[in-house]
């Protein structure tokens, strides 16, 4: 019989891997908490028009790549391709902004698109989602900014480079959108088949396009910078006078638009040279108009996303660093040594060690290279002539100094050693 495998684009994330996953979890937990920021859990399917109204109708994600399907009750639902615009149902729901002005928000999860898998993308994927909502004050901006490049570098990501640029607001946008198409027609053959169709609804969406075809003709294009308000401008200046002075670096990319309709002033980018084309870790930005579109009052926000599978596949550092190490390895020889190991290794779990034994009554040598690959700390070694000497060893494995310990107060003995390295 044939084996069962899993859907192309959907990634099982092994044993050796979770411990890079659970660490990248920790960190972002405990520096998001400093800077004020709480965990909201959220379901992964959601109404679709949720994502088409959020999102925007004209981007790559709700034409080609969400997972929609029509319910039994006649309702369309997605699962969820971003994070973003969950956060904002759920915060409008349950009238967050009711109980504190300000919100400080984060959630970790999948996430679904349906595109072409490739290195550190997939089709279901996972992202580090933050929201803070209700300041539109451009320091919040670089305090967000500040507090993401503070937690790549935590986890050990090195060698990328954040860029900045201002997408403007609805008040200096139309006029650049005209400028782009009168710039674009006559060109328009050699546009491709997306962007042509995109030309009516949102001729922006070209500065994001990924095709050669597409970013050549643009090359030589107005830039949004000309174009955007005073209010903007200025907006974008504190932004970037602030990072200065908080010692981050950054660039300028004046065409960077990002994939999504929801952007205004503020956007940024974290990439690196290891991805390819998609060389995006971390993508985010301002919105401040999206509350209002999904039906609360006039609210700003800024956010941004991290991509899991990217980050864990740019992480330099030893397995050995992600893997748990256990505390104590029990090698055990002789039936009765065995039964007291076992007796002995569960009630040091309960009293909160990490504790491995072997049941296949290996040889000492055997049960000592598990302990290695295991990278075990210590080992406790039991023979049915220790039992009779009312004795065991206790051996260091990093230093291989040992010590005898006597079968009397045994449990006490592991945990003060232990507890005191």
């Amino acid at each position: 019989m044939e084996v069962i495998t899993a859907v192309k684009g959907f990634k099982d994330i092994l044993p050796e891997e979770t411990g890079k996953w659970r660490f990248v979890e920790d960190a972002a937990r405990e520096i998001f908490s400093r800077f004020g920021f709480k965990e909201i859990r959220l379901p992964v399917l959601e109404k679709t028009d949720l994502f088409k109204r959020g999102i925007g109708e004209s981007t790559d994600i709700v034409e080609k790549e969400m997972y929609t399907f029509l319910d039994r009750g006649d309702e369309y639902l997605t699962l969820r391709p971003e994070a973003t615009s969950s956060v904002i149902r759920a915060y409008l729901e349950h009238a967050l902004y009711n109980a504190e002005p300000v919100s400080r928000l984060f959630t970790i999860g999948p996430m679904f698109r349906r595109e072409r898998p490739q290195r550190g993308r997939f089709r279901q994927f996972h992202q580090i989602d933050v929201e803070l909502l209700g300041l539109d004050d451009p320091r919040a901006d670089a305090e967000v900014i500040l507090m993401l490049m503070h937690f790549l570098s935590t986890v050990g990501l090195k060698n990328v480079s954040l860029e900045l640029n201002s997408l403007g607001c609805s008040s200096c946008r139309p006029a650049f959108r005209k400028v782009i198409l009168e710039f674009l027609s006559g060109k328009e053959d050699g546009l491709c088949d997306d962007c042509k169709r995109r030309l009516g609804s949102n001729p922006l969406r070209v500065f994001d396009c990924k095709a050669k075809e597409c970013q050549e003709i643009i090359a030589d294009a107005p830039r949004l910078s000309d174009f955007i308000c005073s209010d903007c401008h200025t907006h974008f200046e504190t932004v970037a006078s602030t990072l200065t002075e908080l010692d981050i670096p950054f660039k300028i990319n004046a065409r960077m638009v990002r994939g999504l309709d929801y952007y205004t002033k503020t956007t940024f980018e974290v990439t690196t040279e290891h991805l390819g084309s998609q060389n995006a870790v971390v993508g985010g930005g301002r919105y401040d108009r999206l509350v209002e579109e999904l039906g609360g009052p006039d609210i700003p926000g800024i956010g941004f996303a991290v991509g899991f599978e990217r980050l864990i596949t740019l992480l330099q550092a030893e397995n050995t660093r992600f893997l748990p190490q256990p505390d104590l390895f029990i090698a055990s020889l002789g039936e009765s040594a065995q039964r007291l190991a076992f007796l002995l290794c569960n009630q040091l779990r309960i009293k909160g060690l990490h504790v491995e034994q072997d049941f296949s009554a290996r040889s000492l040598k055997s049960q000592m290279k598990r302990a290695n690959r295991l990278n075990c700390a210590y080992t406790l070694i039991l023979g049915d002539r220790e039992l009779e000497e009312k004795k065991a060893e206790f051996r260091d494995m990093k230093t291989g100094a040992q010590q005898t310990l006597f079968l009397d107060n045994l449990e006490e003995q592991i945990l003060k050693l232990i507890k005191e390295r």
